[in-house]
């Protein structure tokens, strides 16, 4: 329940605070006073958009902060799933600044305008003329039937089994159109597959793969080069061994002489074992090296083959290449595999769907045998309220289409008059008519389940007399289990309140100003009195007040 709420600089409002209590709460006053501010003020408080026009002192900030008391409200998990701070005594403030920025706060928590509005259906039901089209809703009127039916832990189940339903049919939808683009490139992919594949790149190395075909290629000019070479290392005139080992014969004549001598022979010494080494080699490796033209063409073709993947794929290395082979495998084993995905998800789609089947089937039934107990207590209800003869049929058909609710389909049909033919409640039901039967809907919801505050916006239009008192009673009684406010203007209705609020304005230094004060009893009459006679208060008015009163 609210129990303050605080407005400052807003449309006509400069800074009214008020306390407000159980029960019946009567909100009064002329047409004009700004009741309607006071509504919008709430608004805004519980999410509406901010709008920088109803700000009344446009160099200060607004600001509207509603106090309210939760504790029996069980709201501990509403709270998490959108990751607001609980406590029992919640405030929840907006302000309005003249940037016209809008922040908003719970438990002086930012948070954002998302947050708030889906806390703030747990916390105030406003009905104004407008909300009480909601009734012409198919939703609406199934959480009416639910709400009898005691169907919330049916219909939570059902809502995650749907919820998961459509989760798998999405995945599907997508599977299967990644499957439709897949197949188009499938064969493409294989042949590049299949090309690098054939190609047997991971068994190539492309340095040594060039390096013989240079070395095959030039085979006979390298026998040449090597033979000379070693000729030059061999040769007993002039041979570069030759005549390093001769000089190496002179240095040890004068080695043991001084410690450079020594060290001259034992680096020639050196280079000669070193040239020893190279002309054995040089020997050995021309031996080995033939003309070979059948190994020479096979090393060209692989070369060639190599070469023209390189330039088809735009990269210059073999493991490149070896990369772009695993990602087409990839996308190939995929594309292949997306059928044993797709049977797979088939069959998860259609478990989950004859699970959420089942539970539309226990939804289904449970609404049919709470639709008569509904339909006899609306008609009940609105009997006394000037619609003895109103009578309601609930067409709720059961179908196999998922909805957010469940499978069914409803159609609320409705007549006041006798003699006259069933017709959908937004046709045949007139604005006075839906004012009374959303009065008896949620009269009946009261007895079910626990409703958060709730405001009616003049319910009363289009009564009057014994039938404004017959609603007046429901609202108090309603009032035993809930706090309820009622903007009115019908005395009727205003004398059956808990408490009284007045909304009133005046002008000071030429500016008006919206205020609201708490009436006391005396008060009460003197405001019920003018309801029934206008301003000019008549002793029979002053009386008729107090009858009412009491």
């Amino acid at each position: 329940m609210i129990t303050s709420l605080a407005i400052k600089n807003y449309a006509l409002i400069e800074d009214i605070r008020v306390d407000l209590n159980e029960g019946l709460t009567i909100i009064t006053g002329e047409t004009g006073a700004g009741k309607s501010i006071i509504l919008g003020a709430l608004a805004l408080l519980l999410g509406k958009r901010a709008d920088l026009s109803s700000i009344k002192n446009e160099a200060v900030k607004c600001v509207i902060e509603g106090h309210f008391q939760i504790k029996n409200y069980s709201l501990h998990q509403v709270f998490t799933e959108n990751e607001l701070d609980y406590e029992d005594h919640t405030i929840i403030r907006r302000e309005i600044l003249p940037s016209g920025k809008s922040r908003a706060f719970v438990n002086d928590t930012p948070v954002a305008l998302a947050q708030l509005q889906a806390l703030a259906p747990y916390l105030v039901d406003v009905h104004s003329q407008h909300e009480t089209l909601e009734i012409v809703s198919e939703t609406f009127q199934m959480e009416v039937i639910d709400a009898l039916a005691g169907n919330a832990e049916v219909l939570k189940l059902y809502q995650l089994q749907f919820e998961d339903f459509k989760k798998i049919s999405d995945k599907l939808s997508a599977l299967k159109l990644q499957k439709e683009n897949a197949s188009k490139e499938l064969d493409y992919n294989t042949f590049l597959f299949n090309e690098l594949q054939l190609a047997g790149l991971k068994k190539l190395n492309q340095e040594e793969l060039e390096e013989t075909y240079e070395t095959l290629n030039n085979a006979e000019a390298i026998q040449e080069a090597l033979s000379s070479v070693n000729g030059l290392f061999e040769e007993e005139q002039i041979g570069a061994l030759q005549t390093a080992k001769e000089a190496r014969i002179v240095l040890g004549k004068i080695k043991d002489f001084s410690k450079i001598f020594e060290d001259f022979w034992q680096r020639l010494n050196s280079v000669i074992i070193e040239l020893e080494d190279i002309s054995t080699e040089v020997a050995n490796t021309a031996e080995t090296i033939e003309a070979d033209p059948e190994t020479l063409s096979q090393i060209n073709e692989k070369l060639q083959t190599l070469y023209k993947l390189q330039q088809k794929h735009s990269v210059a290395t073999v493991a490149e290449l070896i990369a772009i082979e695993e990602e087409l495998e990839e996308k190939v084993n995929t594309t292949l595999g997306l059928d044993e995905q797709i049977e797979k998800l088939e069959k998860q789609k259609s478990d989950l769907r004859e699970k959420a089947l089942k539970t539309g089937e226990k939804l289904h039934k449970k609404r049919v045998d709470a639709i008569p107990v509904l339909k006899k207590k609306l008609e009940e209800t609105l009997f006394p309220l000037g619609l003895p003869n109103a009578r309601f049929q609930f067409e709720l058909t059961a179908s196999e289409t998922f909805k957010s609710n469940g499978t069914d389909t409803l159609q609320l049909l409705f007549t006041a008059n006798k003699g006259l033919a069933f017709g959908p409640i937004k046709k045949v039901a007139s604005g006075g008519e839906m004012s009374r039967i959303m009065l008896a809907i949620k009269a009946v919801l009261a007895e079910y389940k626990k409703l958060p505050t709730i405001v009616f916006d003049e319910i009363d239009t289009g009564v009057s007399g014994e039938v404004a008192n017959k609603m007046a009673v429901i609202m108090h009684k309603m009032s035993t289990s809930m706090q309820l406010l009622s903007i009115t203007h019908l005395p009727q209705i205003a004398a059956k309140g808990d408490h009284h609020l007045k909304v009133y304005k005046d002008d000071v230094n030429e500016i008006t100003a919206t205020h609201l004060k708490i009436l006391d009893t005396e008060e009460r009459i003197v405001e019920i009195a003018q309801m029934l006679g206008g301003k000019n208060v008549s002793e029979a008015a002053i009386a008729n007040a107090k009858e009412l009163l009491n």
